[in-house]
């Protein structure tokens, strides 16, 4: 009997190094180790790859990155700014919705894995870690940290013997960690596959957090507060804006349209 799929959801800021972790995982190059300038705030790749009989569908994304403003926006909205437009909030429900049905329809997310430098924990870092784990996943799944950029711990793990304590303060919570470079040709490379494979190994794939489609995005935008500074898209707009633009169901987005309003 095979195992389950595992449904990772991989995030932190620019720098950080995901598309390398993602190469490391694989033990092989499947994605492009480039700048995260691919598209905006919640847009995601999508990648399958088999690991000792296993299946392994990670989502790379696109958090909230160097637009610090926009962040505080999104998370602080007490703390508005001018330069914010409301196209950029359009474009995060887009993406948000297209990556809520794919998780939906690979049966749900199994767990969070949280990218970081091994530096100081920064602003950003700690707004990611907010998106995803408290406003997307409702703190309902796993989320582990894999940190990266330690080639020059002369023993890696000794990075979290001395910040482990330092990450809970800043009230970054973790069902584990692993201590690693993601840098081909480095001599601890292939420690750091063997500590993020025995990471991962944790996770049987066996419940997966999930709720139907449309009412896991109605319940993040809610968390989000997008519509709150989307006053314009409300009734027939927010109907067209969900079928044209999202390509949802007429029903599902009249349904959505309906709950939006009536709770707006």
């Amino acid at each position: 009997m095979s195992s389950p799929s595992l449904n990772i959801i991989l995030f932190g800021e620019t720098g950080a190094g995901k598309s390398s972790v993602i190469n490391l995982i694989a033990g092989r190059k499947v994605a492009d180790v480039s700048p995260d300038l691919r598209g905006c705030t919640m847009s995601s790749t999508h990648y399958t790859f088999p690991i000792e009989g296993r299946e392994f569908h990670i989502w790379d994304t696109v958090g909230l990155n160097e637009l610090e403003l926009r962040i505080r926006s999104f998370l602080f909205p007490i703390e508005r700014s001018p330069e914010l437009r409301a196209d950029g909030y359009l474009s995060a429900i887009e993406k948000s919705f297209e990556l809520i049905q794919q998780l939906s329809a690979q049966g749900g997310v199994d767990l969070l894995l949280f990218c970081m430098r091994g530096s100081r924990l920064t602003v950003t870092a700690r707004n990611n870690y907010r998106l995803f784990y408290e406003v997307l996943c409702r703190s309902q799944v796993p989320i582990a940290l894999v940190i990266t950029h330690l080639e020059g711990e002369v023993v890696m793990e000794d990075w979290w013997t001395r910040n482990g304590k330092d990450m809970e303060r800043c009230g970054i919570k973790s069902a584990g960690h692993a201590c690693v470079t993601a840098r081909p040709g480095q001599e601890k490379y292939e420690l750091s596959q063997i500590a993020i494979k025995n990471l991962l190994a944790g996770y049987d794939g066996a419940k997966k957090y999930t709720i139907p489609s449309e009412a896991w995005f109605i319940q993040f935008l809610r968390a989000f507060g997008l519509f709150a500074r989307s006053k314009g898209l409300r009734g027939k707009k927010l109907y067209e804006f969900l079928t044209r633009r999202c390509g949802l169901d007429a029903k599902a987005a009249e349904e959505i349209a309906k709950k939006m309003d009536t709770n707006a």
